[in-house]
């Protein structure tokens, strides 16, 4: 995310819309009857897969269908086929350092917690070298790189979280190079699992650290060993044997024993000429069983096409799923988690913005309403359609995106997520004036939000996207200001969030979430009947991406 202030450039690609009265499209009634629905046991938790999947599906298909969008799927269908690769790490796993020839065991879930992406039985490292690789940021475009060429093949990378500058002093070199406080997406972790495996990389090992993760060590280890990823043709080349976290205790002692100075050397990894450091005399080990399996799940998805120009898109989208069931209650029943406002709240908007594109008639561009699979698993769905999209993304205009939004009543502000990346901002701000509203940018950007939704897989191809999360700072709501908005959003993400609390409640007011969602409609109906392009702004990671694709738009 950049913090800098957005220049108007002009030109009819970059112009933000007229503060015309922005019309409401979105009915909070409507919305809440749908995700009442969507919570039902009925649907059990929607957890992909299973009994909740086959049973969001025929509900999405059958409202796609009586809105009379047309079939964007495969084979003539609404559906987009997912294949699934679920692990579960199984009991009884080791893991441990050789520190001078002195065994260091590593406790699971308190000094190691370790997932494995890989279609194997059994993963076994047996004395791997360990190499310290910085923050493991190869970033050209800014002059960085950790990595110097090191071959990391058969060795463990150690890797500190988030960016170079995220602890840099004012007067260091670094700082502001990566945004500051505000994470980019080197500083994500799944971004420094992918980056390592390309320079050869057996495993990684990342140095838990809560300010920089944005969470504790408690969020790491909830998972319980299970992972998710999109089933691929070869595994090796886009994930390690091993993905892991160790804790910053585990990491400072390791370090100390290799004769280095944890902070020390943090403090080395914030220069541009850093260079790996072989933490002498110590290895790693690890022996962990596995289960795995392949799920089929499915990515929903409708479309209108444009009238004069059917091959440029705008989308929207949300994702179904949510966790199924969790611990049985005191009854010995499943209890639930249902996502209702995560996300069901998202579906319901993409639901009524379908509703409105249809009602308007036929738009120049074709507008695209996607309900994605497996977000709760690791954004699985969104990512599969980037490797395999029904559209083009360089002829995407943009991608709007709805996650959690919030229900806590009518506000005089939007939070958005990502605040400085694109030309986007500028088209909210004028559709939020026209609602007598402003923009307020996400309060918590070292969180790294922009990176953690469905909207990210199409940023990475270049797309222009925006997403709009009550999870990004409390709203200066009408009834109680800023301190409700806050404490909206303290209560659902410590009691709710991803927990059986986000359950649909008689008490919502979806006046807020409804405003949200007439936002994006004023924006989509802009660019669906236009031929404008937003653009990156300048120190977007995603700018050169899209930048490469200018001559198939003309600009």
């Amino acid at each position: 995310m950049r913090l800098f202030a957005l220049a108007l450039i002009a030109g009819a690609c970059a112009a933000p819309i007229a503060q015309a009265a922005a019309p409401s499209i979105a009915d909070p009634a409507r919305m809440d009857a749908m995700i009442k629905v969507l919570a039902s046991d009925e649907f059990e938790g929607r957890a992909p897969g299973g009994v909740g999947e086959a049973k969001t599906l025929e509900w999405l298909v059958a409202q796609y269908k009586a809105l009379g969008l047309e079939p964007a799927g495969e084979d003539g269908t609404y559906l987009q086929k997912v294949p699934l690769l679920r692990t579960q790490v199984l009991p009884g796993a080791t893991y441990g350092f050789s520190l001078g020839g002195t065994p260091r065991p590593l406790a699971e879930g308190k000094d190691i917690y370790a997932f494995v992406l890989q279609p194997k039985d059994r993963i076994t490292v047996k004395d791997a070298p360990l190499v310290f690789v910085g923050y493991g940021v190869s970033a050209p475009e800014r002059g960085w790189d950790d990595f110097k060429g090191v071959d990391l093949t058969g060795k463990i990378a150690v890797v500190l979280i988030n960016d170079p500058d995220f602890e840099a002093k004012p007067d260091e070199a670094v700082a502001g190079k990566f945004g500051g406080q505000a994470m980019t997406y080197y500083g994500r972790w799944t971004y420094k699992y992918e980056e390592a495996v390309k320079h050869g990389a057996l495993g990684v090992l990342i140095v838990h650290e809560a300010p920089g993760a944005g969470y504790g060590w408690s969020t790491v280890t909830a998972p319980a060993g299970e992972g998710f990823d999109v089933v691929r043709a070869d595994p090796a080349k886009a994930k390690p044997q091993l993905e892991a976290w160790i804790s910053r205790e585990a990491g400072v002692d390791l370090f100390a024993k290799a004769g280095l100075d944890f902070e020390a050397q943090k403090a080395a990894a914030r220069r541009a000429d850093f260079k790996p450091v072989v933490l002498k005399d110590t290895t790693f080990s690890a022996d962990l069983g596995l289960r795995h399996e392949q799920v089929m799940s499915h990515n929903v998805i409708g479309k209108l096409t444009g009238k004069t120009h059917p091959d440029e898109s705008v989308m929207f989208s949300a994702h179904w799923d949510a966790y199924g069931p969790g611990p049985a209650g005191q009854d010995g029943r499943p209890v639930y988690r249902k996502g209702a406002a995560d996300d069901g709240t998202g579906i319901a908007g993409v639901i009524e913005l379908a509703r409105a594109f249809k009602a308007m008639g036929p738009t120049g561009r074709t507008t695209v309403y996607a309900a994605w699979t497996a977000e709760e698993r690791g954004l699985l769905g969104s990512e599969y359609y980037g490797l395999h999209p029904t559209v083009a993304f360089p002829k995407m205009a943009a991608n709007f995106t709805m996650d959690t939004l919030q229900t806590a009543g009518a506000s005089k502000d939007v939070v958005l997520i990502g605040y400085g990346q694109n030309q986007l901002d500028d088209r909210l701000k004028a559709a939020a004036a026209a609602q007598g509203r402003t923009v307020t940018p996400d309060a918590h950007p070292e969180r790294g939000l922009f990176y953690r939704a469905d909207h990210f897989p199409m940023a990475k191809s270049g797309v222009p996207v925006m997403l709009l999360m009550g999870l990004g700072g409390g709203p200066d709501l009408v009834k109680g200001g800023r301190a409700a908005g806050d404490a909206w959003v303290t209560q659902f993400t410590a009691d709710c969030y991803h927990k059986a609390c986000d359950d649909w409640r008689p008490d919502w007011d979806l006046t807020g979430a409804a405003q949200d969602v007439d936002l994006i409609y004023v924006m989509g109906k802009d660019l669906a009947t236009s031929r404008a392009w937003p653009q990156w702004n300048p120190g977007s990671e995603f700018k050169p991406v899209r930048d490469a694709t200018a001559k198939l738009r003309g600009n």
